[in-house]
């Protein structure tokens, strides 16, 4: 089990406060200057692809304003990490092709300056404490009033409406694994507000327990949980 450490410098020391579309199309641009076949399985626009990556980043000594992130210094750090080991050996050439090249945003420039394997433990355990890397999106869709209602910790359907996002998950992706033992138990807990693609919605960060099978576990260890994984939602670090 590997994940990727991915270390970018920056022409000048801030962020747009809208990270995820930025970080979503450098992964684009990332895979099609690779593949092109490799693009079209991820992101044809005729299809809903579910994704089995999920990446979440540092921003060290980050300051937020309405419109951008200010850093510390001009460099932050991508963790990016795939269930599929073939999709990880795909995206790592798909990283290397863009390694030292700038790649623009608003009124600034990134560079990719280095990719590093990280190896990851295996989990063996039905129980393991959790820290999120990435704020964890948990969602409901209310058909009748078409909008979706997101869930914080301490709320009491916070726990079958991440379940439901699990279960969703894996029946998209033709996996049998069971999520009836499947929890988690705020310890550390606290709501934040993040922007996701031009709208403020409700999330979670801090420390969890969650318990589960380990072939579960696993999976959501290298995928996240959650929805909008792929955006940089839900990837967590294990604490315990």
């Amino acid at each position: 089990m590997y994940q990727f450490k991915l270390v970018f410098s920056l022409e000048k020391n801030f962020l747009p406060r809208e990270l995820d579309r930025l970080l979503v199309s450098f992964l684009k641009a990332s895979v099609q200057n690779y593949s092109q076949e490799f693009y079209e399985k991820l992101y044809n626009k005729s299809e809903s692809i579910m994704k089995k990556y999920v990446f979440s980043y540092f921003l060290p000594n980050a300051k937020f304003s309405d419109k951008v992130i200010w850093l510390g210094q001009n460099s932050f750090t991508m963790y990016f990490s795939d269930m599929d080991m073939v999709e990880m050996i795909y995206f790592f050439n798909a990283f290397k092709t863009m390694q030292f090249r700038p790649y623009p945003m608003h009124a600034n420039t990134m560079q990719l300056m280095s990719i590093m394997t990280q190896e990851s433990k295996e989990i063996v355990d039905s129980e393991v404490i959790i820290k999120m890397q990435s704020s964890l999106l948990v969602r409901r869709h209310d058909s009748i009033m078409n909008r979706d209602i997101y869930y914080t910790y301490n709320h009491e359907e916070f726990n079958s409406a991440l379940k439901e996002n699990i279960k969703f998950f894996l029946e998209k992706l033709k996996i049998s694994v069971s999520v009836d033992d499947f929890s988690i138990t705020p310890i550390k807990a606290k709501k934040v507000v993040v922007p996701v693609f031009g709208r403020n919605v409700d999330a979670n960060l801090g420390v969890y327990k969650l318990t589960g099978n380990t072939e579960l576990l696993n999976i959501l260890y290298l995928s996240g949980m959650g929805v909008r994984r792929s955006s940089g939602h839900g990837k967590f670090e294990i604490v315990l």
